[in-house]
This record gives structure tokens, C-alpha cells and sequence, in this order.
């Protein structure tokens, strides 16, 4: 009976403990969940993320996330001396640039192709002779082939029997005139005669328009009578004067007025055709002056001007056609030959120039690897901003200065070590010109590597 009373007591008790501490975890989990979420006031009166400092701007991204707009930090990678040697790394100081505003680009010597003819017989035959050969130099109206051409035999032919026909008619006509004013004949008769001497008269001027057509002269028109003999044998004239570039006469072969016998181009001038890249179309003009140089021909300078930008864009190398007409008065220059252009009018200088070789690519970006004077084996790189280029070297317009050292030969086996350790810097966008180098303090915008005989060591 007391053991039931003393059980009955004790269970009150324990639920009320339960639904108390129930309560207060509640209670705490509230405060803490409240004092979470309330936001920091930072210094300006702005609040502040959870986890952000309080001086941070709220619409500042994290840090480490890459800026669509800036410039690459700077990445030091120190190489033993030994892994220098291997890679054969040799250094080049960085040199004042052109300093000017020419614009250098690859060309190539091509026909001025208004000066450039393809010859078709004006008749259909034979090809009986060939009097011109490849490469061959002919004036304008040189016999530089003979056809034989039956086309031409029935002309001439036609031509010579209206010619009869008109000198009968025209005696016939003299004689009834007489007649007409001796009362011997009407003159009904005569007006008929004189109709049919015009019909006669135009059909002769038809003949011989048709032989001009056919190329032959008015000379041999005009020795044409009955009575002589009727050729059949027409030369083709050089249009005009030139040097024969290309052949496909010869003889035995039949032609038509659509067949190609001959390219003849005069080479008095010639054209420079180079290739401008889409960031250089600002650059150029039409009439900027212009001058080429050739491998064969290095001290001759070959003036010109631009004469035509072709409107359209290539869509794979993203580069226009420019047209550069220089004069070739000993024709010493041949087509095809490569042809080194500089066009004057560019609208930018710069400063400092540097090895080929010493450019790296990353991603879409160009970039070069410093050499530390202060500690050897240590390089850095950053990234720059080129501007005009010729075959060995490339003027850099930011990210050097004259008198830095960088990396001509090996950068490549430097760049290679960078991306093996999978480094990916932050770009960081930068107010001023010079690299992130030298940005502010506290942007975390230098990377340091290390390879010591093959192990690797991140700062």
C-alpha cells in the first residue's frame, strides 16, 4: 500500500523535470539561432555578412574569385640551378622599343591583276604555230600565235563576193543614169537601182564589221579582192605589254573564243598583299604611306601607298586583306616572293621590346617570366601587352620596363612547371598600369613556388 502510494508520487515529478528542460534548450537554441543572424555593422554604417570582417564591403566577391576585367598576379617559381641548366633557360634584357608609329606585317608580291590579261582567240580553229614562250617578255600587238581558221576563210569569202556585187551595181547604176538623161531609160528604173545599191553597200559594211570582229586589220581588209587569194591563217596579238606567265597553246590544239591561251601581266607594278589583324584595323587607311623590303632584295626599299582594305573579315584568322601597289621598273621583283611591309600612321608608341621567343600564352592572355636580379633562379611571371612584332621580336606596351631581364629561351619549360603544380591565379583587377605586383598591401597577389630536386614547395 505505501510502495503504490510512494509510485504514484514520483511520476508527476519526472514529467515536470522533462517539460522544464525541454524548455529551456528551446530557450537557448533561439538566442543563439537570433544572435546568428543578426547582422555587423561594420565602420561606415553598412552591415556585414556573417564570417565577412567588418571593414569588407558587402559587395566585394571573395577572395580568390578570378575578375572577369584585371590583370593576372604575379606567380614566382625558383628553380634550382641544376633544373636551370637542364631546361637551358637563357636570358635577354629588355630593350627600347621602335618608338614610332609603323605598323609591321608579312606580305606577299602579287600580280597587279589590272594589269593582268588572260588571251582568247577571237576565232575558233587550229593552232598552227606558237610564237611565245613562258616567261617570255612581248609588246603589245606582238603575233605571239597563228590559227588556222575556216570560220575566218568564209568570212573573208562573203566579204569579197559583196564587195563584187557593190562594183557590178555600182557601174549599172552609173550607166542607167546616163541613159536617164538621154530619155533612154525611166526613171522609175533609176530609183530602184539606187535602192538596191544601198542594200548592196550595207551588206559590204556588214562583211567587213564581221571581219573586224575576227581580228583581222584594216590593212588586210583592204588587200582583199577578187581575184587574190582568201587566207585562212590569223595571228593573235598581245593584248598588252608584259611577260608571258602562263601558256596553254600549242600546236595541233583546236580553240574557240572561250579557249585560254596565254596570261600575260605587266609587271611595271606589282602588288604587296599583307594580312592586318582585327585589333590593327584602327591602324591602317586607305592611302597610308606604306614601304617594303625583300629577303632577296634587303637594302632596296619599295615605296607605295595602301590602296585598298578589304571589307570583309576572314573568319579563321580574324585578319583583313591590305593592298599596297609599288612600282617594279626592272622587275626584279617576282610574284610569290615574301615581302616584309611597314605602314606609317599607327596611333600608339611603345616602349620596350623583347624576344619571341620570351612570349607565353595562357589561356587568352600573353605573359613573360622576369628574371629576380635579386635572387638567381627565381622567376616571375606576369603579364603584358604587345603591340607591333617582326619576325625575332615583339614591342611589349605594358607590363615592362627598359632594362628588365626575362626569360628568351626555356620560358616555355618555366610556364610548364607553373601549370604542372595547377596553379590558377586570381586575376585581380588593377586602377594603374603596372602589374598586381604592386598592388596594395593586403591582396594576397604574389604566389610562391619552388623546385628543389623534383619536390615542390608552395608559399
Amino acid at each position: 500500500m505505501n510502495a503504490d502510494s510512494r509510485m504514484t508520487l514520483r511520476w508527476p515529478a519526472v514529467i515536470a523535470a522533462a517539460v522544464a528542460l525541454l524548455a529551456i534548450g528551446a530557450g537557448s537554441a533561439y538566442v543563439v539561432m537570433r544572435s546568428a543572424a543578426r547582422p555587423t555593422v561594420g565602420a561606415a554604417g553598412q552591415p556585414v555578412a556573417p564570417g565577412r570582417p567588418a571593414g569588407a564591403s558587402g559587395a566585394q566577391p571573395p577572395a580568390g574569385t578570378p575578375s572577369s576585367e584585371g590583370a593576372l598576379p604575379d606567380v614566382a617559381v625558383t628553380l634550382t640551378p641544376e633544373a636551370v641548366e637542364r631546361a637551358g633557360i637563357r636570358l635577354a634584357q629588355v630593350t627600347a622599343g621602335t618608338g614610332g608609329s609603323t605598323l609591321r606585317l608579312p606580305g606577299v608580291i602579287e600580280a597587279n591583276a589590272y594589269k593582268q590579261v588572260v588571251v582568247t582567240p577571237l576565232v575558233a580553229g587550229r593552232i598552227t604555230r606558237v610564237l611565245a614562250e613562258l616567261g617570255q617578255s612581248v609588246r603589245r600587238g606582238q603575233a605571239i600565235a597563228e590559227i588556222f581558221s575556216p570560220e575566218l576563210s568564209e568570212a573573208e569569202t562573203r566579204y569579197v563576193s559583196a564587195r563584187a556585187e557593190l562594183d557590178a551595181h555600182e557601174r549599172e547604176l552609173q550607166r542607167t543614169e546616163k541613159l536617164v538623161e538621154i530619155g533612154a531609160a525611166s526613171r522609175q528604173e533609176l530609183e530602184r537601182l539606187h535602192a538596191e545599191h544601198t542594200s548592196k553597200l550595207t551588206s559590204v559594211e556588214s562583211a567587213r564589221s564581221r571581219l573586224e570582229l575576227l581580228g583581222l586589220s584594216g590593212s588586210a581588209i583592204a588587200g582583199l579582192a577578187p581575184g587574190k587569194d582568201v587566207g585562212a591563217v590569223i595571228a593573235v596579238p598581245a593584248p598588252i605589254t608584259g611577260v608571258v606567265t602562263e601558256r596553254m597553246a600549242n600546236s595541233g590544239v583546236n580553240v574557240d573564243s572561250t579557249t585560254k591561251m596565254f596570261t600575260i601581266v605587266d609587271l611595271s607594278t606589282v602588288w604587296v598583299v599583307a594580312d592586318v589583324y582585327e585589333k590593327d584595323f584602327s591602324r591602317v587607311r586607305v592611302g597610308s604611306t606604306a614601304s617594303g623590303t625583300t629577303k632577296a632584295y634587303p637594302d632596296v626599299v619599295l615605296p607605295g601607298r595602301v590602296s585598298y582594305i578589304d571589307p570583309q573579315v576572314n573568319p579563321t584568322t580574324r585578319t583583313a586583306k591590305v593592298r599596297i601597289e609599288v612600282a617594279n621598273p626592272r622587275e626584279r621583283l617576282r610574284l610569290g616572293m615574301f615581302a616584309d611591309v611597314s605602314i606609317e600612321g599607327a596611333e600608339h608608341t611603345s616602349s620596350a621590346r623583347i624576344p619571341r621567343t620570351a612570349v607565353q600564352n595562357v589561356d587568352n592572355r600573353t605573359v613573360v617570366y622576369l628574371a629576380d636580379p635579386r635572387q638567381p633562379g627565381r622567376f616571375i611571371e606576369r603579364e603584358v601587352h604587345l603591340g607591333d612584332s617582326s619576325s625575332s621580336d615583339v614591342d611589349v606596351l605594358s607590363g615592362l620596363e627598359q632594362g628588365d631581364t626575362v626569360v628568351s629561351d626555356g620560358s616555355f619549360f618555366v610556364r610548364a612547371e607553373r601549370e604542372r603544380l595547377g596553379l590558377r591565379p586570381a586575376r585581380i583587377s588593377q586602377s594603374g598600369g603596372r602589374p598586381p605586383a604592386q598592388a596594395s598591401e593586403g591582396v594576397a597577389n604574389l604566389q610562391e613556388t619552388k623546385v628543389l630536386h623534383g619536390a615542390v614547395v608552395v608559399q
